[in-house]
């Protein structure tokens, strides 16, 4: 395997969290550029960057190993002041964003949602093929979603369960800051880490292992 196409997924070390270790020789912290070090760090300045890394290093913290996502999301919101807490939700999940915004809610959040299948367009009218109407007629919007949300003037964003690519979109278009609740996976009951867990077993076929 060429040496410039290993990463940190083929290090065996994981020294980069420590001082004075050993590291392989295409370690991507022993290779760093003091330009591209320096452009992470200068980034960490702009905005809301570096409240946002404190806060979310205290979260780590403060709730490892005890805190849910949930209970870490709403904890993070509280530490950066976020009180309208935007949803962004799938439609085949409106029960979880539901249950989510009442926790919102008696949590002292303002809860304020856009569902991917607003304003209904049919998917043929954005150019989709006619075949991927077969599971649904309208597509799921998330750039609208985005502007809505952006319109609201919500302070924190949070997907839950947005389809592959239509969050890609969604994160792209967000004015606020994002994080995710659920990520959609119907196959596993939106716990995509089990296909991961089982890719040297059950899936391993499916997987061309």
């Amino acid at each position: 395997m060429n040496k410039n196409t290993l990463s940190c997924v083929d290090c065996g070390t994981q020294n980069c969290k420590f001082k004075n270790r050993t590291y392989p020789d295409f370690c991507l912290t022993t290779n760093l550029s003091e330009e591209d070090a320096q452009w992470a760090a200068v980034r960490y300045d702009e905005d809301r960057n570096h409240e946002v890394m404190v806060a979310s290093a205290e979260v780590e913290y403060e709730g490892y190993c005890k805190w849910t996502r949930v209970q870490e999301i709403m904890e993070f919101a509280r530490k950066i002041g976020a009180v309208k807490i935007g949803i962004a939700n799938c439609i085949g999940l409106v029960n979880e964003a539901r249950l989510f915004a009442k926790i919102l809610r008696a949590n002292g959040f303002e809860p304020y949602s856009v569902i991917c299948k607003v304003e209904g367009r049919a998917k043929t009218s954005m150019g989709i093929p006619e075949k991927c109407e077969e599971i649904g007629p309208a597509m799921c919007n998330p750039i609208l979603q985005a502007r809505l949300l952006n319109q609201a003037k919500t302070d924190l964003n949070v997907v839950i369960g947005l389809c592959v690519g239509h969050d890609s979109l969604f994160y792209r278009y967000s004015e606020a800051y994002v994080t995710t609740l659920v990520t959609k996976d119907r196959v596993t009951g939106h716990n995509p880490a089990a296909a991961l867990y089982t890719s040297n077993s059950y899936y391993k076929k499916g997987f061309g292992l």
